[in-house]
Parts: C-alpha cells; sequence; structure tokens
C-alpha cells in the first residue's frame, strides 16, 4: 500500500469516527458509558476476528510468524489506552455537545508529534507543525472559539486526548512491529471490551430492555466506528507516519460537527466553517506537501522524515 493509499484509508476512517458522535451521545440516553463502551468493541472484535485467524495463519505459514511476547504486552497496552480514551470520551460527550467533543478529541493533533518528539525522538516532518497548528486552531473556532465556556464534560474528553494520542503511536509502531494489522486490531478490541464489560457490570445498571433500545446505537458503533473504522486505522497506519495520521484522522472534528447539525439540531455559522476550511486545510497540507517538496523538482528543498 502506497502511502496515498494509506492517508486515503485514514481519511475515510475520520468520516466513519465523525459520524460517530452523534450516536454515542444518543447512546448515553439509554445505557452508561463503560457498557456501551464495552458492547460496541465487543461486536467490533467479533466483527474483526475470522480476518485476524485468516492472517496469522497465513502469515504463520509463509513465515513461521507469531507474536514476541512484547508484542503481547504491547497490544495489552494498546487496548488499555483505547478503552480508557474512548471511556473518558463517551463520559464527556454525555454533558458536553457533540461539535465541543469532536473539537477536543483533536487535542490529540498537537500531542501526537509532541510525544513521538519528546519520548521517541521521532522527527516529523516539518509541514506537520504548521498543520498540526491549523487543525487545533480550526477545531477550536468549529467549536465556538469561547474557552471560558469549558464545561465538565469538555474536561473529561480533554483528559480522554491524550490517550488517544499515545493510541495513535502504539498503533502505527505494532501494526509495522507484527506485519499483522487484523491480528492487531482485534487484539486491542477484545482487551477494551473485556475491560469496558467487566467494569460496566459492577458499576452501571443494566436491564435487557434498555440493551434492545440501544441496540441500533451498539451496533452503529460496533460495525462502523469499531469494525470499520478502528481497522482501517491500523492497516493505514502500517504505511504513513503517525503524527501525518493524526492530522488527517483530526478532520473527523468537521464530520461530527455536520453529523450534529444533521441530527441534533446543532448548527454550524460562517465562523465555524471557517474552523472547518482550517482543517481540511491542514490535512491537505500534510497529503500534498511532503510528497511534492521530495520529488525531483524539488532538487534542494526537499526534506524527508
Amino acid at each position: 500500500m502506497t502511502r496515498l493509499q494509506a492517508n486515503m484509508v485514514l481519511l475515510v476512517t475520520a468520516v466513519v469516527w465523525g459520524t460517530t458522535f452523534a450516536v454515542q451521545q444518543l447512546a448515553m440516553e439509554h445505557i452508561g458509558p463503560m457498557v456501551y463502551t464495552g458492547a460496541r468493541f465487543l461486536l467490533g472484535a467479533l466483527m474483526v476476528l475470522p480476518f485476524a485467524l485468516v492472517q496469522g495463519r497465513r502469515l504463520k505459514r509463509e513465515a513461521d510468524w507469531r507474536l514476541a511476547p512484547a508484542d503481547r504486552f504491547g497490544l495489552v497496552v494498546l487496548g488499555v489506552c483505547l478503552f480508557v480514551g474512548a471511556l473518558l470520551q463517551q463520559i464527556g460527550i454525555t454533558y458536553t455537545t457533540v461539535s465541543n467533543a469532536g473539537f477536543l478529541t483533536a487535542l490529540y493533533v498537537p500531542l501526537t508529534p509532541l510525544i513521538a518528539l519528546v519520548f521517541l525522538r521521532q522527527v516529523p516532518h516539518w509541514v506537520v507543525w504548521p498543520a498540526a497548528a491549523g487543525c487545533t486552531l480550526g477545531a477550536y473556532i468549529l467549536a465556538g472559539g469561547d474557552i471560558m465556556a469549558i464545561r465538565t464534560g469538555d474536561l473529561w474528553v480533554i483528559a480522554g486526548a491524550f490517550f488517544w494520542a499515545i493510541h495513535v503511536l502504539l498503533v502505527g509502531s505494532l501494526a509495522r512491529r507484527t506485519g499483522a494489522p487484523f491480528v492487531v486490531a482485534c487484539a486491542q478490541f477484545f482487551v477494551c471490551a473485556a475491560l469496558g464489560l467487566i467494569w460496566g457490570a459492577f458499576s452501571e445498571p443494566i436491564t435487557f430492555a434498555a440493551l434492545v433500545v440501544a441496540a441500533p446505537y451498539i451496533a452503529y458503533g460496533g460495525v462502523m466506528s469499531v469494525g470499520i473504522g478502528f481497522t482501517l486505522q491500523v492497516v493505514g497506519q502500517a504505511h504513513t507516519p503517525a503524527p501525518d495520521a493524526a492530522i488527517i484522522l483530526s478532520s473527523e472534528t468537521v464530520f461530527a460537527s455536520l453529523t450534529g447539525m444533521i441530527f441534533l439540531g446543532e448548527r454550524l455559522g460562517p465562523l465555524e466553517l471557517v474552523g472547518c476550511a482550517m482543517i481540511l486545510a491542514g490535512v491537505l497540507m500534510v497529503e500534498l506537501l511532503p510528497a511534492r517538496l521530495s520529488s525531483p523538482r524539488a532538487g534542494r528543498a526537499s526534506v524527508g522524515h
């Protein structure tokens, strides 16, 4: 898969994730955040399991492939980060708007290259920095631009952004190390599902009637957001740098706001539309400039990773 194809896969992921914010908020009217998180990730894990089994068998047959102990531990850590990020976001959505949740989740965009630089000594392409700044500012404008109007739910989502940044870095690393993106996706889903369902069983009320009413939201979150969205993320990040991936994935903010406008009656004014344009501009910078600057015509001006 080429880098351009991988980035297109990540853009589709952003569309899927953006449409899920409204569904997550609607689900909270019927079941708790931990039960919803566990249920949708369990459904996603079961959806991806056949592909993971086929991929694992093929790799064993062709190259005597197996997961190293360090990779198994990494998959558990990946699942824990996924659970904490999803749970904090899910709690936050209960107490804030879909647009705000989308913006604050996008804070992982500047956090991802910073964490990669400080802890992993990975220096991103210079284009990443202005693109990350533009995406963050655009998401801020999209959310209304009033930092003093921060809500309790906003704080939960902000905390989750740290774990999303770590998750983005780990996903790319493990997908490349193992060479088995479906196995990585399935393993993290099962870890996340187990944590959510076990914790939810002891801390949240669960009734059959509530699960029936919430079933469409669980199905959408499990099939679209988890089974398709997170799996595409793993596949795409195996072929593109984590800071670039974070910026492309941040376009979910735009799709979250559009979904909130269509299904929840939230409105986008001229200023919010400017914010959308800034985010999309940041995505296009990461998508087009590195390859263009690295082309033979760029000569001495080319910059690599």
